[in-house]
């Protein structure tokens, strides 16, 4: 071995035998009372000097940790007096041991301090023998620190269970809802295009295995069609109200199929549920909902008249013919629908008028003339059919006036029933105001709600209004100004 190297390990070992020679001396380490003190309230959060009795010596706190406190009121009193019950018979074993002297290694103990009566604080002490063999050197870390650690552990452990169960119990509605839908659902992946998921009615519709299908590319299943064009279709097509679909053929069973995409973010993932339903399906449906209205239209007790924007009768089923004792169709076709009203064109225009601009018009009191003259009181309903113009539907309610208790006027398109607080005001004048008066307040309430509604329903047309209450055009202002309705809204004629 080179000269150098066995110079430097001699060197080494050297270093060795003198630092264990520091430890290893007789007597004690050549460290000062005050620089020992030091150490040992530095080595430990808590140092406590006691006899094998139990008794505080002396108590230090490391200044490092002030979350401890002053503890010198523990100095001459039972340790025992600080520790709950079930570190009691920890410590009593360890200074049974000392008292015995069977101990002759450091042994380390777990015990929780109280103080202060709600203060409690867990320590770690190890044990050391001193010169005295009477006297204990139990140096003590803190546990607080690692116990709430392990709380906060204990907790987000809880929390993941928590959150685990919640998982499950929604996968688990998932799973139940996917399978027991009788529609075809595809969950796609918008930047992949690949499908995340699907029922078996999908997997059957597209004639392939669940599992198989499941990360599979959703292009590939359908012919002449390309992955990016196709994805950005179905985007565009979930928010484009009017298309609202896309028309494919299935690569694997040779079908055409409808594919309604709905487009939403999972996760910051853009994601599109597809229902897929057979051409043959959908056109099956459409036929039959057809065939359904059709018989409605044909069977149905009410009479139906469609007619286009004027007015004017562009078909009518056989109860509106039996209504208005007309023949056949063509008696009534292409005449405007004011014609078979009591008030004409007055009560046309208050149902186009309304229905026009709230889309429908509901239960519209009126009086139906037949073709030789006979009258029906009808409820009529309006519906906006768009640009096709309006659907009618009209219900016979004369056989309400049978049973209606005499003296009860025929229900009206114009006058409501009186309000709650008219009643009422009519009420308080019994016994303060002859009969006479009070009919006449209560001929005056009626009279004004029903003029009211009239110019309400024609939009503020004085003239259909006075022709809708029979009354001239004269007297309709009359009353107009007695009420204070003149200046209600500008004359509309």
């Amino acid at each position: 071995m080179p000269e150098g190297r066995e110079h430097a390990l001699g060197e080494h070992d050297g270093m060795n035998t003198r630092g264990s020679d520091f430890w290893d001396q007789p007597s004690a380490p050549p460290i000062g009372p005050e620089q020992f003190n030091e150490i040992v309230t530095t080595a430990a959060d808590l140092a406590i000097v006691l006899d094998t009795e139990g008794t505080v010596k002396s108590v230090i706190t490391n200044p490092l940790n002030p979350t401890l406190g002053r503890l010198d009121h523990w100095k001459d009193r039972d340790i025992r007096e600080f520790m709950a019950e079930d570190s009691l018979a920890k410590l009593e074993t360890q200074l049974e041991a000392y008292r015995e002297g069977h101990k002759a290694k450091v042994d380390a103990i777990e015990v929780n301090h109280y103080d202060n009566a709600n203060w409690e604080f867990p320590i770690r002490y190890t044990l050391h023998k001193t010169g005295n063999p009477d006297i204990i050197l139990m140096l003590g870390r803190d546990l607080r620190p690692i116990a709430e650690l392990q709380h906060r552990l204990v907790k987000a452990q809880l929390a993941l269970e928590k959150d685990y169960e919640t998982h499950r119990d929604y996968e688990t509605r998932y799973r139940v809802i996917m399978e027991a839908s009788r529609d075809a659902f595809v969950l796609v992946d918008v930047a992949s295009g690949r499908v995340l998921d699907l029922n078996t009615s999908a997997a059957q519709l597209l004639g392939g295995e669940t599992d198989a299908l499941a990360g599979s590319a959703f292009t590939q299943e359908f012919e002449g069609r390309r992955r990016g064009e196709f994805i950005e279709g179905l985007v565009i097509a979930a928010g484009d109200e009017a298309l609202g679909h896309v028309s494919v053929r299935s690569r694997r069973t040779k079908k055409d199929v409808v594919i309604h995409p709905v487009v939403f973010r999972a996760a910051g993932d853009k994601i599109l549920l597809c229902r897929i339903e057979a051409s043959e399906t959908a056109e099956a449906m459409a036929a039959d909902l057809s065939r359904t209205l059709s018989a409605l239209y044909r069977e149905g007790p009410d009479a139906i008249v469609f007619t286009d924007s004027h007015g004017i009768i562009r078909s009518a089923n056989d109860a509106f013919l039996s209504l208005t004792d007309a023949g056949q169709l063509s008696d009534v076709k292409g005449k405007s629908l004011g014609d078979f009203l009591a008030r004409g064109s007055v009560d046309l225009k208050v149902l186009i008028d309304n229905a026009g601009r709230n889309g429908k018009m509901r239960l519209y009191s009126t009086r139906l003339e037949g073709a030789f003259g006979s009258q029906l009181t009808v409820e009529l309903s309006a519906t906006l059919m768009g640009s096709s113009g309006f659907a009618f539907v009209l219900r016979d309610t004369s056989r309400l006036e049978v049973i209606r208790e005499p003296g009860t006027a025929p229900p009206a398109a114009g006058p409501a029933p009186m309000s709650d607080d008219a009643m009422r005001n009519v009420m308080d004048l019994v016994g303060s105001a002859p009969l006479k008066d009070i009919v006449s307040a209560t001929t005056d309430v009626v009279e004004k709600m029903c003029i009211e509604t009239a110019v309400e329903l024609t939009n503020n047309n004085r003239v259909a209004a006075a022709e809708m209450l029979g009354l001239s055009r004269q007297s309709l202002y009359v009353k107009l100004r007695k009420y204070g309705l003149l200046n209600k809204n500008d004359p509309g004629e």
